[in-house]
């Protein structure tokens, strides 16, 4: 219990501090979308590329990431049909929301979780380089093509890399990792120097946009804001533990895995992506509140029943 407890403990002391900074004005009107540009050009690509610089193939698979991605893509495509065809959102609007729903925050909140819940770091790599290297370029791509207002063209989608900087970060350090070259920790150090503001400035920009918002208020996102979040706390978790247990029969350690990445709450990185492409920007930011809080119970309820 103590991994969740320290990495929510670790949430919501930056998120506070990114609270007052925005309540008080101290960066002005435009410091939110200052920072999470921030994130999204620059933080967020040098993290990226230095941790799969140092990661391995063989790192990409374990019997527990397969229950992660069906659940992911289940719940993902579960809320698109819903807001297709019952809510009538547009495309980016959409692509948000199926991201609140499924993108977990296997970062800074993960990596404790699995240091002290799993006993291991390496189970929640899987899934984070998944996030990186599939679910990010594929939601970012149908982003920036909702952006321009058209339909991507064949050679719009190839070029695509070169115009975001997280799918640049994302494939730079996958050619490191694939080439089997160790760049020397002088080569390295600057981007983890980088990368190392990228966990704490989201939670800073995150906290500076809640000035003046209400999470639980009513409204005509509310009902989706609400499915969003039960199907990211609720519904993936249990759709990972039926698959892992009864599909893949999985037990111990990799069912345990399974579970608890699945049971992790939205990341901060759907509301800096909503942020920079201004789509649904208060879904994204209610949602990675609401399911962080959920969390915070969720998480510890499948540890205690799973351990």
């Amino acid at each position: 219990m103590r991994g969740v407890l320290t990495g929510f403990g670790v949430i919501w002391s930056v998120t506070l501090v990114g609270y007052l900074v925005g309540r008080y004005g101290l960066l002005g009107p435009h410091g939110t979308a200052v920072i999470a540009r921030l994130v999204f050009l620059i933080a967020a690509p040098a993290l990226l590329l230095s941790t799969l610089a140092r990661s391995t193939v063989a790192d990409l698979f374990s019997p527990a990431l397969a229950a992660f991605v069906l659940s992911t893509l289940i719940v993902a495509a579960g809320y698109l049909l819903l807001a297709r065809y019952v809510w009538h959102r547009r495309t980016g609007e959409a692509t948000v929301g199926a991201l609140c729903a499924s993108y977990v925050n296997a970062a800074n909140l993960g990596l404790p979780v699995a240091a002290y819940v799993l006993g291991d770091v390496s189970f929640v790599a899987p899934v984070l380089i998944f996030q990186v290297l599939v679910a990010s370029p594929v939601a970012l791509a149908v982003l920036d093509s909702s952006a321009a207002g058209r339909r991507p063209s064949v050679r719009r989608l190839a070029l695509l890399p070169a115009r975001n900087p997280i799918m640049l970060g994302c494939a730079g350090g996958l050619l490191i990792s694939v080439s089997g070259w160790h760049p020397p920790i002088e080569v390295l150090r600057p981007f983890e120097l980088v990368g190392s503001a990228a966990v704490p400035l989201a939670l800073l920009a995150l906290g500076m946009s809640l000035p003046g918002s209400r999470p639980l208020a009513a409204g005509p996102d509310a009902g989706q804001r609400v499915v969003a979040v039960v199907l990211k706390i609720l519904v993936q978790p249990v759709l990972a533990y039926l698959i892992a247990r009864y599909a893949l029969g999985l037990a111990g350690p990799a069912l345990l895995a399974a579970v608890v990445t699945s049971a992790l709450p939205t990341a901060q990185n759907v509301f800096v992506y909503a942020t920079h492409y201004e789509r649904a920007q208060s879904l994204a930011r209610d949602a990675v509140v609401l399911s962080t809080i959920a969390a915070a119970v969720s998480l510890t309820v499948v540890a205690a029943l799973l351990n």
